[in-house]
């Protein structure tokens, strides 16, 4: 499939600027700090003494300031949710840049791993050097305290080297915790493990303090590499021939060092000090419980919750922050918001699938003692309800399905969720949008999944047949199993059982159809599924099939 340049640039233009100069920057700092360390004079001795080791170690770890410091910034929801909100990021291109805060939380965290593991490589082999080539001309540059010290003792007695030991421990279980396998099977982990980053900041203020590496600083008087008035060994009568004559330079004193002061702090204490102050603002925000007004079971494991909080405010294809103390006091999971407070109604919820241990908890507090089987059509069970904190509401590219005149909305099971909350924006009569055509596909394994939303999709149905608009919305249902396929046989849901197909969507003639009809428009792409259809919708979009529409592609994601 041949890839058009504009929908390239588009969709995938502005992420790769960034993607540049992200690694220019580090690419510079690097080198910069490599060739300060290989050729300043203040490191002369210190570099004669280790080697590429020094420099590879400095190097990497000015690498590692600066993307300890930007990898909390995209975690900082509040504010880019806010960023999203204001007219002060008017252009869409940077909102959707903003979207993918995640991707760039990730790509921080790769190369933290990446560059500790480099530092931590340099370091071994300056260790072994230091020890190798302790010499008593110069004992106060070496951490050694005697020639063949062991290197393991003197990583084990020293404060960079004990701190750096739980750093790699820390960071390690935080870099295999976060691995897609163990989030999919086990998110508990995860999430523990992921808040070792307090303590794995703390320990990264506190390894510089020790002060292992050391600068000259009296090279006026100590000229690196000058012959004192007392030496005479064999070495330094060499280099004296090589340097000639008019070289030849007299120490005045013996090298004085001292350790650079840490500068770790200036990097990280600017975001860390952002960042925890937005948490406590998070914190204040969410401390107060919600008051569930009704839970509902659905088929196929689905379980809907409907909340009330006092000034709760949301848009749109946002989503929320849980905690259930009953089920964990420290868990948090996210879930997008199926409707949100209006003017007529201040309630708002959510719709999550049973999956994992968190869930199956926290529905067995909502609904202790839930039916033997599923019924088909919802079933409301009243009683007393768990505590239960919200936090948010944060933005998501969803958000951007009003600001399109054409958008494209495809969700994959309970991917469903936040283009749910659209529609019900479009039957309660949302105004001030651009939106003018809605295309919504939905794929379902199973056909009782449509019943989730099929109430919601036949009385919008009705709305814009009623308002003389039924071109408005085009709706697709799929139903992929077909081994039990039934039929929505209710006369009420009649709407939907004209527009529901058997097999997988033909994505490249959907494309045609909205490229032909939307000629010269921006359509909006946006994806809340599998990665497969995700794969698939950004090769279409990034193709040069339709000439003059341009499809920008959007993909859900919680950060």
């Amino acid at each position: 499939m041949v890839v058009s340049v504009r929908s390239w640039v588009a969709n995938e233009g502005g992420k790769h600027l960034v993607l540049i100069l992200w690694l220019g920057a580090n690419t510079w700092l690097f080198l910069r700090t490599f060739l300060i360390y290989s050729t300043g004079q203040q490191y002369y001795y210190l570099y004669k003494m280790l080697g590429l080791g020094l420099c590879i170690s400095r190097a990497s770890a000015s690498v590692l300031n600066l993307n300890c410091s930007l990898v909390l910034l995209p975690m900082c929801r509040s504010l880019v949710t806010y960023l999203r909100g204001t007219r002060t990021v008017s252009s869409r291109k940077t909102r959707r840049l903003l979207d993918k805060s995640k991707t760039f939380h990730v790509a921080c965290g790769v190369s933290i791993c990446i560059f500790s593991v480099l530092h931590v490589s340099a370091h071994l082999a300056n260790v072994v050097n230091f020890s190798v080539s302790f010499t008593d001309d110069l004992p106060a540059l070496n951490v050694a305290r005697y020639r063949g010290e062991d290197p393991r003792l003197i990583i084990l007695t020293t404060v960079p080297g004990i701190t750096g030991v739980l750093l790699v421990l820390i960071l390690f279980l935080m870099f295999t915790a976060s691995s897609y396998c163990v989030r999919v099977s086990n998110y508990e982990i995860f999430w523990y493990t992921h808040n070792l980053f307090i303590v794995f900041y703390i320990i990264l203020m506190v390894h510089m303090v020790g002060g292992a590496l050391k600068y000259q600083t009296n090279i006026e008087a100590h000229p690196p590499g000058c012959l004192r008035a007392n030496q005479s060994s064999p070495e330094r009568q060499g280099e004296e021939l090589e340097q000639g004559e008019d070289e030849e330079r007299t120490c005045r004193e013996e090298a004085r060092f001292q350790p650079h002061y840490p500068q770790t702090w200036l990097w990280v204490s600017g975001p860390l000090c952002l960042y925890c102050a937005e948490r406590f603002y998070r914190y204040i925000r969410s401390s107060d419980p919600v008051t569930i007004v009704t839970v509902i079971r659905h088929p196929c494991d689905v379980i809907e919750v409907r909340m009330l909080k006092r000034d709760f405010k949301a848009r749109p294809g946002q989503y929320i922050v849980l905690n259930c103390p009953g089920v964990s006091s420290f868990e948090n999971h996210p879930f997008t918001l199926t409707t949100c407070p209006t003017e007529k109604k201040e309630t708002f919820g959510i719709h999550l699938r049973v999956v994992g241990d968190w869930t199956e908890r926290f529905t067995e507090l909502l609904l202790p003692e839930p039916g033997m089987e599923s019924e088909i059509l919802p079933m409301v069970q009243q009683r007393r309800y768990p505590k239960l904190y919200v936090d948010g509401p944060f933005g998501s590219p969803s958000e951007e399905v009003f600001n399109y005149e054409v958008s494209l909305c495809v969700a994959g099971g309970i991917g469903v969720t936040p283009f749910a909350c659209v529609l019900h924006a479009l039957l309660d009569g949302w105004m001030g949008f651009r939106l003018r055509r809605l295309y919504f596909v939905w794929v379902c394994r199973e056909l009782q999944s449509f019943y989730w939303f099929a109430e919601l999709l036949c009385a919008l149905h009705h709305k814009l047949w009623q308002e003389n608009r039924p071109d408005y919305l085009n709706l697709k249902l799929y139903v992929s199993q077909t081994d039990t396929l039934q039929s929505m046989s209710e006369e009420k849901y009649s709407p939907l059982s004209s527009r529901l197909q058997v097999g997988r969507p033909r994505w490249k003639l959907l494309f045609d159809e909205i490229g032909k009809t939307n000629k010269h428009k921006r359509v909006g792409v946006f994806c809340c599924g599998p990665k497969g259809i995700s794969r698939t919708l950004r090769r279409l979009c990034n193709s040069d099939r339709y000439a003059g529409t341009t499809f920008e592609f959007n993909k859900e994601s919680f950060s």
